[in-house]
C-alpha cells in the first residue's frame, strides 16, 4: 500500500459567525439570477409563493445541518462531508456520489452568474455590441468575454486567502442591501406595484407538475444558508459561530425569497420571455428608482452576483478539498496554498466554469444538469443525519435538536427526492432543460465513482469496500476544533486534523 499524503497547511480559525452571515449574502444573488424565468413560467403569486416555500424548506434544513456540523468540526466541505459520514458504513458510494453532486451545484454558479452579469452589461452598455466568434458549440460574444473575465476575477480574489473574500463580500454584500430595499420596499411608496401585475400561473395537474418542476430548481437557490456549514473549522467558535451563520442566513434568505419576488412582481408583471435571463431588471430598476439611479443600482446588483461567486469558489473549493482529505477523490485537490486555502480546486473550478461559458448555450441549462446532483446531495445528507441518530446515539452533539426535527427531516428527504424525481422526469417543462443536459448531469455523477475508485485502487493501493468500519465515538483530535467549552480558540490556531 502507497503512503497516504499529508497536508502541512491546515485552515486557519479566523472566521466569526457574522462573516459566515456576509458569506451567505451570495444568497439574493442566486435569486436575482433565476426570478424572471420564474416569473415568466409561473406567473407572479406562483413565482412567490414557490420562492417563498424553498426557502422555508432551506431553512428548516439548516436546523438539522447545525447538529451534523458541530458533530465533525474539523471537516471543510459542508453537508456532503456529513452524508458521507452517515452513509459509508452502509453503502460507500453514497460519499462520492454526494460529494461531487454538492460541488458541481456550486461550482457552475461561476458560469452561470457570470453569463448574467455579461448580458446585462452589454444589454445596458453595450447594447448595439453584436459581433459573436462561433466555437462550434456556441457563438460567442462580447457577454461571454465579460463572464470569463469575471471568473478569472474571482479566483484571484479567493487564492489569496479567506480575509480578501470575506471583506469584499461586506462591501458588495452592503451595496446591495441598496437594489434589494429599493425593489423590496420602494414600490409600494411609490406607486409602481399594482395588484393587476400579481397573476396565478398554476392550474390541475399539468400546474403541480410545473410547480414540484420549478421548486427543484429554487433549490439551487434557497437551500444555500447551508454554505454556512463548509467553514465550520474556520470559526473562531465552531459551535456557536456556525448556529448563529447558518440560523440566521436561513432567516434572512426566506425574508428576502419572500418580498424580493413581490416587490418586483407587483411593479413590473410578467417579464417578456427574451428579457427573461436578467435584461428585464433595467426597466425594472429604471421604473423604481428613475433613470439617474437605474445605473448606480445595476452595479450593485452586479456586485451581488459578484459576490455569489466569490462565496461560491469558497464554498466549492472546499467541498474538493473537504472529499479529497477524506480519501474520495485524487490525492492532489488535498492541498492549501500559503494562504491556506486550497487553491487547486479553485483552479479546477475556474477551469470547469471557462469551458461551461464556452461550449453550453444557455445559462440555466448548466443550472439545470448542475441541481440534479445538488438536490440529491440534501437527500443524502438528511438521510445521513437518520442515519446517524440511530447508528451512533452516544456521538458528542455539542448541538441537538429535539426529536420532531427526526420526523422532520425524513419528511424533507422524502419531499427532495420527489423534486428530483420530477426534476428528471420532466425537463423540458422549464424551458430550457434538455435530455442531453441531463445525461452531463448524471455524467458528473458516474465520474465521480470513477475518481473514488481510482483514489482507493491506483493513488492508495487499497480496494473499494462498499461497507466501511466507522468509530462509534470521536477522538480528542476530531473534536478539538470545537475548543474549551465549546469552540473558543486563538484567531491564527489551524485546526487539528
Amino acid at each position: 500500500m502507497t503512503e497516504r499524503a499529508v497536508e502541512k497547511r491546515q485552515l486557519l480559525k479566523v472566521l466569526r459567525w457574522w462573516d459566515g452571515f456576509a458569506i451567505a449574502l451570495c444568497n439574493p444573488g442566486f435569486l436575482v439570477a433565476a426570478l424572471g424565468f420564474s416569473i415568466g413560467a409561473l406567473g407572479t403569486w406562483s413565482a412567490v409563493a414557490l420562492w417563498a416555500a424553498s426557502a422555508g424548506i432551506g431553512l428548516l434544513q439548516s436546523w438539522i445541518y447545525a447538529e451534523m456540523a458541530c458533530m465533525f468540526p474539523d471537516k471543510p466541505g459542508g453537508i456532503s462531508l456529513y452524508a458521507h459520514e452517515g452513509w459509508r458504513a452502509r453503502f460507500s458510494l453514497i460519499g462520492p456520489l454526494a460529494a461531487f453532486g454538492y460541488w458541481i451545484g456550486w461550482s457552475v454558479v461561476l458560469s452561470v452568474f457570470g453569463k448574467v452579469i455579461g448580458d446585462l452589461v452589454q444589454a445596458r452598455w453595450f447594447p448595439h455590441t453584436t459581433w459573436t466568434v462561433f466555437d462550434g458549440v456556441v457563438h460567442v460574444g462580447l457577454s461571454h468575454i465579460i463572464a470569463i473575465g469575471c471568473i478569472v476575477l474571482v479566483w484571484l480574489v479567493n487564492v489569496f486567502g479567506i480575509r480578501p473574500a470575506v471583506w469584499i463580500s461586506y462591501v458588495t454584500g452592503g451595496g446591495l442591501m441598496v437594489p434589494l430595499a429599493a425593489i423590496m420596499i420602494a414600490p409600494y411608496f411609490t406607486g409602481d406595484w399594482h395588484l393587476s401585475n400579481m397573476a396565478w400561473g398554476l392550474h390541475g395537474f399539468a400546474g403541480i407538475k410545473l410547480a414540484m418542476v420549478y421548486l427543484f430548481l429554487c433549490a439551487w437557490s434557497a437551500y444555500t444558508s447551508e454554505v454556512c456549514a463548509t467553514f465550520a473549522p474556520e470559526y473562531l467558535d465552531t459551535r456557536r459561530d456556525t448556529s448563529k451563520a447558518m440560523r440566521s442566513s436561513a432567516a434572512f434568505t426566506l425574508g428576502v425569497f419572500l418580498l424580493f419576488p413581490l416587490g418586483l412582481g407587483g411593479a413590473t408583471g410578467v417579464p417578456d420571455a427574451g428579457s427573461a435571463e436578467g435584461q428585464f431588471y433595467i426597466p425594472a430598476l429604471t421604473k423604481i428608482a428613475g433613470s439617474g439611479m437605474a445605473d448606480v443600482m445595476l452595479v450593485l446588483l452586479i456586485g451581488s452576483l459578484l459576490l455569489s461567486m466569490i462565496s461560491s469558489t469558497a464554498d466549492a473549493s472546499r467541498a474538493l478539498y473537504g472529499i479529497a482529505r477524506d480519501d474520495m477523490t485524487i490525492r492532489q485537490l488535498f492541498h492549501l496554498n500559503k494562504h491556506h486555502v486550497p487553491s487547486r480546486a479553485m483552479t479546477v473550478d475556474m477551469v470547469v466554469n471557462v469551458l461551461l461559458v464556452l461550449f453550453v448555450s444557455s445559462n440555466l441549462a448548466i443550472l439545470y444538469l448542475s441541481n440534479i446532483g445538488y438536490v440529491l446531495s440534501h437527500v443524502f445528507a438528511l438521510s445521513g443525519f437518520l442515519l446517524l441518530r440511530r447508528d451512533r446515539p452516544g456521538w458528542p452533539r455539542p448541538i441537538k435538536v429535539g426529536t420532531a426535527w427526526v420526523v422532520i427531516a425524513a419528511v424533507l428527504m422524502v419531499f427532495n427526492a420527489v423534486l428530483v424525481g420530477f426534476g428528471v422526469a420532466y425537463p423540458s417543462l422549464t424551458g430550457y432543460g434538455t435530455w442531453t443536459d441531463l445525461i452531463i448531469g448524471v455524467g458528473v455523477l458516474l465520474g465521480s465513482v470513477l475518481l473514488f475508485a481510482y483514489r482507493r485502487i491506483v493513488q492508495d493501493g487499497a480496494r473499494i469496500t462498499l461497507r466501511e468500519p466507522v468509530a462509534l465515538l470521536p477522538s480528542p483530535e476530531q473534536m478539538a476544533p470545537l475548543g474549551a467549552g465549546g469552540g473558543s480558540g486563538d484567531a491564527n490556531e489551524p485546526y487539528t486534523r
